[in-house]
């Protein structure tokens, strides 16, 4: 008589070498791929889903790691299979990433290129969903002081006061200053907006003598 009922692949019943788990004690993370770091974080599937299965659907449908990390916490908690506990797991080990940037640019001394004021806050600002306006203090030998940020949702810059620009790095008593703003289409190209609104800011530093 034939079977109805779907087929549950489980992690348990691969060959004990081929466990995510089981691969990263014997050849490390770097052996994994992105959907069996997953699968770890999950821990476990669904009927007719492994970990591993579940894993890779939400890659597909979050358009991969980076789609993880700017999805919302009850976008990921409505996901089938997820739901509130594995959705803590995947945002908290997705900070944990973010902290360990930041701490590694963070050992840093100072600040010398566009690549590494690029680096202070990429992993972070990758993964927004809305514009956001955000400023680095900085001391006269480059090295941070601080950073603020300013305004989230902001898509009209011609709305952003430069006294507000400046408010923060004067308190900080800075020399210099980084101003980041982000498009979260993923074209970089500064909009009129942006173009008038730094030389707003070049010309107000000037006067300041940051």
């Amino acid at each position: 008589m034939e079977n109805n009922h779907p087929i549950t692949y489980r992690i348990a019943d691969l060959e004990t070498s081929e466990r995510p788990r089981e691969r990263l004690q014997s050849k490390g993370a770097e052996s994994l791929g992105n959907p069996e770091l997953l699968a770890i974080l999950l821990r476990t599937g669904i009927r007719g889903e492994s970990a591993i299965d579940v894993a890779k659907r939400l890659l597909h449908d979050f358009g991969g790691l980076h789609g993880l990390q700017s999805a919302t916490f009850q976008e990921l908690a409505s996901i089938k299979g997820i739901g509130v506990a594995k959705a803590s797991q995947i945002k908290a080990a997705i900070e944990i990433g973010s902290r360990i940037n930041r701490e590694k640019v963070a050992e840093k001394a100072d600040f010398h290129s566009p690549e590494d004021a690029a680096e202070r806050v990429m992993f972070e600002m990758r993964g927004l969903q809305q514009e956001n306006l955000w400023v680095l203090s900085l001391d006269v030998r480059n090295r941070e002081l601080g950073l603020d940020k300013l305004y989230v949702g902001s898509a009209n810059l011609s709305l952003v006061r430069i006294g507000e620009v400046f408010k923060f790095p004067i308190q900080r008593n800075a020399s210099n200053i980084i101003v980041y703003h982000n498009h979260p289409s993923g074209d970089p190209s500064p909009s009129a907006e942006d173009v008038a609104l730094t030389k707003a800011l070049v010309q107000a530093s000037k006067l300041l003598d940051i």
